[in-house]
């Protein structure tokens, strides 16, 4: 692909997302009448709109951020590469506050872009959303208004891997199963999120779940670019 990458410049994420609230019956009035009409196409006669509620997580309007994991590289060309993941977890407004903080002043420079699996229809512009909602500025890299799609600082390995074909949609699951890169899905899965953030109140699972997530993109970009895997010792959790 783009053998011309600097992959130092690169911040690859990963977000997990839950509904708002517990259960359906938390929500306003009002919002559960707008979530009804929101999800009525998905819905068709299958699903009440309280049945369908667990899957409220994907909508920035009726969900929120528990966990945004990080990595990036360091030391690229040498010997001694390493790939350095940290996660921002808890209180959502904490989570974007400390997110953008890392972005002002550690990745705000021209050549920095952010990278995930299919982040440009939802990790990033559901990061944005959110931190509108929460009355937090944008930081550069996520303020699109204006600007030109040769101007968007985001790479997305699906819309890599699609190679112009805008129906084809493949899970990071199956891409590291055909290209040989170890499954970053051996525990949970995006479906169970909100049941273990809620019921189990587990966030260190689902910290680890989006850890392994965001090594995954990184592992796909460098198979792209017929670079070497990340092995284990390279890689620091911090």
């Amino acid at each position: 692909m783009n053998s011309k990458f600097n992959f130092e410049n690169i911040l690859f994420l990963d977000i997990e997302t839950v509904p708002e609230t517990e259960n359906f019956s938390d929500l306003s009035e009002l919002k559960k009448e707008l979530f009804t009409k929101k999800t009525e196409y998905q819905r068709k006669d299958d699903f009440t709109a309280e049945e369908f509620y667990n899957r409220a997580g994907i909508w920035a309007e009726f969900g929120k951020i528990v966990c945004i994991s990080v990595g990036y590289f360091i030391d690229f060309e040498t010997e001694n590469r390493k790939f350095r993941v940290t996660s921002f977890y808890g209180n959502e407004v904490s989570i974007l506050k400390e997110f953008k903080t890392l972005l002002d002043n550690h990745f705000n420079k021209q050549q920095h872009v952010l990278c995930g699996h299919n982040g440009k229809e939802f990790d990033f512009p559901f990061i944005a959303r959110r931190m509108i909602i929460n009355q937090i500025e944008l930081p550069s890299k996520l303020n699109l208004f204006g600007k030109k799609p040769w101007e968007i600082p985001h790479l997305d390995t699906m819309e890599m891997w699609k190679f112009g074909d805008y129906k084809h949609f493949t899970s990071l699951k199956l891409l590291t199963e055909i290209l040989g890169i170890p499954s970053p899905k051996d525990d949970i899965d995006g479906s169970e999120v909100g049941e273990v953030f809620y019921k189990e109140k587990n966030i260190k699972r689902i910290v680890t779940y989006c850890e392994k997530d965001t090594i995954a993109v990184a592992q796909l970009l460098l198979r792209f670019n017929n670079k070497p895997l990340l092995k284990e010792l390279e890689i620091i959790h911090v």
